[in-house]
């Protein structure tokens, strides 16, 4: 028996999606700085990603709930390693 698409291609855009916090956790650790994020920005993202997940949870949506609990580990990663000390030595590059 064939799986349905619609659900592992929904659970793939989702890890996707959770995983782009790697890509300001790597400018920061490029940076070596935390100057351009907001905490409240993620942190209300975390919010969301918790409705969802116990929404996930609620309708035994096994995509939603894979999506949701890779993006709160991102995202919380994110936020921890936003506190690093902001540098002034370091111009930003653009990328």
């Amino acid at each position: 028996m064939v799986a349905d698409p619609l659900p592992i291609a929904a659970t793939v855009a989702g890890l996707m999606m959770a995983a782009s916090p790697a890509l300001q956790i790597r400018r920061m650790l490029q940076m070596r700085s935390s100057a351009d994020v907001s905490i409240g920005y993620l942190a209300l993202l975390q919010l969301g990603f918790i409705v969802w997940l116990t929404y996930g949870l609620t309708l035994s949506n096994a995509a939603m709930v894979i999506a949701n609990i890779a993006s709160l580990l991102f995202g919380a990663t994110t936020i921890l390693f936003a506190p690093t000390p902001h540098s002034t030595t370091v111009t930003s590059r653009g990328l």
